[in-house]
């Protein structure tokens, strides 16, 4: 008993000292022996969760060397567990790795980038991209289903009402992206980084245009031809494995472009030939809707030893809303129109997490239970940062005019219209092919 009590004692000023000046909601911790410390005993508020720590290694992690990657893989590992408000724990999370870290663990990191670099080239390079898109997309598509829904659209939904259904809010996302682009029968569209092909086959299917994506993912771009295929759109749209950087305006040019979730892959020593080659793709008097996320100008650029870096998204790369519009305006474009969806993507992030815990035991069929805990600690983390407005989602529609001309109207009551039907074609319109650059 006496060594319970002076165990108590000791973990009690630690972890006192440790949140001294934490002020965010409360909270307990309880240890593998089932003692539990509470952040705030005395305010009356319940804790709005409980992290349980299943190992004294986990504790030592907690305490001397705190990293989003540490905490991460021990949730993974699961020597960290969530009670209670998953969400909430991601603000404790901020504020214990926020600590100074000693110089000799920067050295480390340093080191590691530079390791890193070596083997698998430098960040940002079309290996690299390549590699670091097949990390985070080349899962199995049956992963991705039960918790996506039928759209397979992984970006931002578009709430129009709080009882809209994510399959909704998806299919007003698509429509949404489609209106504001003014997309029309017949129009050469482009689809940078166009995933499973949602847009395209609702671009083709609902407005008639000629629709060509593109992708790095192997398994994403089986997975768009197998439902151009099923959708009978083989010769009005189509995908190809493909970077960006491969396309040759003097093959191929468009009247419309749309980037979703694509950007925050090419870096910001990249942006300007990003847009610089958008500009070119694009016919005079064209349109490009950039929908991406973007920290906030307070929040610093992620870390090198940040979870998502490590398990999600290597060498994933936000930059802020102005870096977007100053490189975009450098490369030639006249910005229309900026919208911040950031609640909506809270919201969606919400519905996948509620997605993935529902579906556990399908989805543990198809992938280690390592993986499926990399995703909802990912998908809930992201929607902290949304909701705590770090990080936000911003579609900005960009005009290249023709001798100032935007052929665009003058006010935007077009695209809040009731939803138009699907263009029925008399005969199918062959696409001409897609010739490397």
């Amino acid at each position: 008993m006496s060594d319970l009590i002076a165990f108590s004692s000791r973990a009690t000023t630690t972890l006192g000292e440790l949140f001294r000046n934490y002020e965010g909601p409360p909270f307990a911790i309880r240890l593998w022996n089932g003692w539990t410390w509470n952040s705030a005993p005395g305010n009356g508020n319940p804790p709005v969760c409980t992290i349980v720590l299943t190992t004294p290694k986990v504790l030592r992690t907690l305490l001397f060397n705190p990293t989003q990657i540490g905490l991460g893989e021990a949730f993974l590992a699961q020597e960290i567990e969530v009670e209670g408000d998953l969400f909430s724990v991601f603000e404790i999370g901020q504020y214990i790795v926020r600590r100074p870290v000693p110089l000799r663990q920067k050295l480390l990191r340093r080191f590691g980038i530079l390791s890193h670099a070596l083997t698998h080239g430098p960040a940002h390079s079309p290996r690299r991209d390549r590699e670091s898109i097949a990390f985070h997309y080349d899962l199995p598509p049956e992963f991705f289903r039960p918790w996506l829904g039928p759209t397979l659209a992984y970006s931002c939904a578009y709430f129009q009402n709080d009882s809209d259904s994510l399959d909704t809010a998806q299919e007003q996302k698509l429509d949404l992206i489609c209106r504001k682009l003014r997309l029309h029968p017949g129009e050469r569209f482009l689809d940078i980084g166009c995933g499973w092909g949602s847009l395209i086959l609702h671009a083709a299917h609902r407005c008639g245009a000629e629709a060509d994506g593109i992708t790095l993912s192997r398994e994403q771009a089986q997975v768009a031809d197998q439902r151009i295929l099923c959708s009978g759109l083989a010769n009005s749209c189509r995908v190809t494995l493909r970077d960006y950087r491969q396309l040759d305006p003097a093959q191929r040019t468009y009247n419309k472009i749309a980037s979703v979730g694509m950007s925050e892959h090419v870096g910001l020593k990249n942006l300007p030939r990003y847009f610089a080659l958008a500009w070119r793709l694009l016919e005079p008097g064209g349109v490009f809707l950039n929908h991406a996320i973007a920290r906030s100008a307070q929040s610093e650029p992620r870390g090198t030893d940040s979870f998502i870096g490590r398990y999600v998204f290597p060498d994933g790369e936000l930059v802020t809303l102005t870096q977007t519009i100053t490189t975009a305006e450098a490369a030639g474009f006249e910005v229309r129109d900026v919208e911040n969806l950031r609640e909506h993507y809270t919201r969606t992030l919400r519905c996948w997490v509620e997605g993935l815990r529902r579906h556990r035991a399908v989805l543990l069929d198809r992938v280690p239970e390592r993986t499926w805990r990399i995703w909802l600690l990912y998908m809930a983390g992201c929607a902290a940062a949304f909701q705590r407005g770090d990080i936000a989602l911003y579609q900005v529609l960009l005009s290249k005019p023709d001798r100032g001309d935007s052929r665009l109207p003058l006010t935007r009551e077009d695209w809040y219209r009731p939803a138009r039907r699907p263009v029925q074609r008399e005969e199918p319109v062959p696409l001409r092919p897609l010739a490397m650059g």
